[in-house]
């Protein structure tokens, strides 16, 4: 469900983020801000692959064009849990946050401004927000949106690493979570679909890792909204507020300190 899709994509950039200085990859510094914004911004992303729904959040979340982009964005992925929910358009996702991570423009008083990565942050978090019903209405989540990049650009500017790294991770943590319900997700070769033998499709066990319409799922979780899949959210939440607390902490204490005077 939409809800835990946004919690596994945070989970998923927090995760990751807290891993990354244990591995001493100094080119992907993280910034207490950076990682604050992944969080939102990955949430946001873990939506992305059910744009081919119509009852989507995403369709929810965009006014008047939503329906008709996420019917056009289905047909051409061939359907929901098709095309969208592949490593292929995980790739070209990716790819893509790389490309709207270097738009930038000349602002008056703010000078060189990354414009597309706060145009896209934006709506993004409206998603998030919508997904986890924040709000109620699609204006209150744009504006949520729009106020919460505004912050995130303002602390963490330099978007050209976690910006596309929050995308991706976001992107991947939703096709895990479907993966492990019964419908499962493509082939890792989509679109090309190998379908399992007839004597695959009839074992009981065998045939729900291999499904006869080729997609491949380790149904752990049951079907989508199951009583499994609302245990693993409420687990994701208390993780990321963990996580988030200890972040805002060492993102306040430069600033506390200052006002201070430590």
């Amino acid at each position: 469900m939409g809800s835990t899709h946004a919690l596994s994509g945070t989970a998923a950039w927090l995760g990751a983020a807290a891993v990354i200085p244990a591995l001493g990859m100094p080119a992907i510094a993280l910034t207490p801000a950076a990682v604050l914004a992944g969080a939102m911004v990955s949430g946001g992303a873990a939506l992305l692959p059910d744009a081919d729904h119509k009852s989507a959040t995403i369709s929810r979340t965009i006014p008047i064009f939503g329906p008709l982009l996420t019917d056009a964005i289905g047909d051409v992925a061939g359907g929901h849990r098709a095309g969208a929910h592949s490593l292929l358009a995980g790739v070209l996702v990716t790819v893509g946050a790389v490309a709207i991570g270097q738009w930038q423009t000349t602002l008056p008083v703010l000078g060189a401004t990354s414009i597309g990565p706060a145009i896209a942050s934006a709506a993004l978090i409206a998603f998030a927000a919508r997904a986890r019903d924040l709000v109620d209405h699609w204006s209150a989540a744009w504006l949520l949106g729009i106020a919460a990049a505004a912050v995130v650009f303002f602390f963490a500017p330099d978007s050209t690493i976690w910006f596309p790294l929050a995308i991706a991770l976001g992107f991947l943590a939703h096709l895990v979570g479907d993966a492990l319900t019964t419908g499962g997700i493509p082939g890792p070769i989509w679109p090309i679909r190998f379908r399992p033998p007839t004597s695959w499709s009839r074992t009981p066990v065998l045939k729900s890792l291999w499904k006869r319409n080729g997609h491949i799922a380790l149904p752990l979780l049951g079907n989508a909204g199951s009583a499994r899949e609302w245990v693993l959210a409420i687990a994701l939440g208390v993780y990321c507020t963990y996580m988030v607390g200890n972040i805002v902490v060492a993102f306040a204490e430069p600033y506390v300190a200052v006002t201070l005077g430590w």
